[in-house]
């Protein structure tokens, strides 16, 4: 047995059945290994931010690790801005990148890199295989690492002698994955906090999901509290009949308004709301200067069992909390916007369906509106990265075969890492993406002014303008394999979603907005 053999034994031994791949030649013994096993489906990205936002994506849905395989320093360089919103998203992902054999590197070949340095700030373990005998146990502890609550990113990097070196040997990945148990204090301070009134009780991770969204609910609604989320949530339950979470809005001036006489923030599962950016004249922190933020769940801990602690104290066992209601259906007609977007999409959505955000700009129209739509999982751009809705959305696809995925895809943003429409056609993968043509990097034109400049000048506006040429995205879909139409009117966008939803397979609607 080989090193490369050891390492795809210890894979599947560990539960990882799934690799999103774009290899080269330092990885050949390995793409080898994984020929023989056929235990691992093997997804091929065509870039590596593709690569990365698979894995992301399939992860957050199954709570396991998926692996990447990397073609060394550049490969790995390519992915890191997904593989960064991952790492804010706390998705489990196992990198194994490819390196030039030990005894190669001392010649600085063309792709020689320091990738230790490169993995290092999207990483939080990096180790690296050394021989073929060393192999199985790297990987052992690399998926080990990955696997630590509440999700980590581990990167192994495997040199090409210690892949084709004899000697490997398969090994048992120790346990890990289970969070800190809460502190009693804490959760006896959060109730004490709750019962004072003037609170607001936010929540992230596992708690924005069921159970814990429905026990998080009854507090709220037994102590007067405010139930906020983040301003992007990696993975959450949304839609009618499910509890009202109220997300940190994403621009300052809004975030403190929302955020205004909140007198103690109680956080479970989830760090203290800070502004993207600074802004002149403008805080870091959105909550009053005079607020006091109470870590009761530490995003380690677990989440579920500190909700329940703290409902007991509060007696929230039989409080009814807030619903959301249903969205009714409406005739619609004329140009298409946002809000007519917002008022097709609500009830057309499908029942259990995986919504991918990344509208950027469109999500302050869009968002509200969908929270009415049938319950799903709901997935969002964590990091602040653009260009993951498309991978996001494939990865996610991969991991829940029976669910139609629908993708929300900003156009600009969807430039970054359009591929990922090859790979949904290769995989038969069941995805509806709805890019949002406004032909511009609209949310910058917004940004302009917060941060103080009234009127851009024209060097400037084009450099936020896609109009010319103009990007077509039905061609761009159709040249990956993805069939595709565009709408321009509400009846038009209804029609052609609904039709989505009813075949199988990826579809792309562009939607003149």
């Amino acid at each position: 047995m080989n090193g490369a053999d050891a390492l795809v034994g210890t894979l599947v031994a560990g539960g990882i059945d799934t690799c999103f791949a774009n290899p080269g030649t330092s990885e050949m013994h390995l793409v080898a290994a994984l020929d023989r096993t056929r235990s691992v489906r093997c997804v091929l990205g065509l870039f590596e931010g593709v690569v990365t936002g698979m894995a992301d994506g399939y992860a957050r849905m199954t709570g396991q690790p998926a692996a990447t395989l990397l073609h060394l320093g550049p490969g790995l360089g390519n992915g890191i801005a997904n593989l960064h919103n991952a790492r804010k998203a706390h998705t489990p992902v196992l990198n194994i990148v490819g390196e030039h054999a030990t005894y190669h590197r001392g010649f600085n070949a063309p792709l020689t890199s320091d990738i230790e340095g490169l993995a290092k700030p999207v990483s939080h373990w990096i180790g690296t295989g050394r021989s073929a005998q060393t192999l199985g146990n790297d990987t052992a502890l690399a998926i080990a690492e990955a696997r630590r609550f509440p999700g980590h990113i581990s990167t192994l990097i495997v040199p090409a002698d210690a892949a084709w070196g004899e000697g490997g040997t398969i090994a048992l990945v120790p346990p890990t994955g289970h969070p800190r148990a809460p502190d009693p204090r804490a959760i006896a301070k959060a109730a004490e906090l709750l019962k004072a009134g003037g609170s607001a009780l936010m929540i992230g991770g596992a708690a924005l999901r069921q159970p814990g969204l429905g026990i998080a609910a009854r507090i709220a609604a037994r102590t007067g509290a405010r139930l906020i989320g983040p301003t992007s949530a990696a993975r959450a339950h949304v839609g009618a009949g499910l509890p009202m979470v109220e997300p940190v809005p994403y621009p300052i001036v809004r975030a403190r308004e929302v955020l205004k006489g909140i007198r103690s923030l109680i956080l479970v599962g989830v760090d203290e709301p800070v502004a993207f950016f600074a802004y002149p004249g403008q805080p870091s922190r959105p909550l009053p200067a005079d607020s006091v933020v109470h870590p009761a769940v530490a995003v380690d801990e677990d989440a579920i069992q500190g909700l329940q602690m703290l409902a007991e104290l509060v007696g929230a066992a039989n409080s009814s909390p807030r619903l959301q209601q249903a969205a009714v259906r409406t005739t619609l007609s004329g140009a298409l916007d946002l809000h007519t977007l917002a008022a097709a999409l609500a009830p057309a959505m499908p029942d259990n369906a995986i919504l991918i955000d990344e509208s950027i700009s469109s999500s302050f129209v869009l968002l509200p509106a969908l929270r009415a739509a049938a319950p799903h999982d709901f997935l969002q751009l964590t990091g602040g990265a653009i260009g993951i809705g498309l991978p996001l959305a494939t990865g996610a696809a991969v991991a829940a075969p029976g669910r139609k995925v629908v993708c929300l895809q900003a156009d600009g943003s969807g430039m970054y890492t359009p591929q990922a429409l090859w790979t949904q056609a290769r995989e038969r993968l069941d995805v509806v993406t709805i890019v949002l043509a406004n032909r511009a990097y609209a949310t910058l034109r917004g940004e302009f002014k917060s941060v103080g400049i009234e009127q851009p000048g024209e060097n400037a506006l084009r450099m936020l303008d896609l109009a010319d040429p103009e990007l077509r995205w039905t061609e761009i879909a159709r040249g990956m394999g993805v069939e595709a139409c565009r709408v321009e009117t509400g009846e038009s966008f209804v029609a052609a979603f609904e039709s989505a939803i009813r075949q199988k397979g990826p579809f792309l609607i562009e939607a003149m907005i």
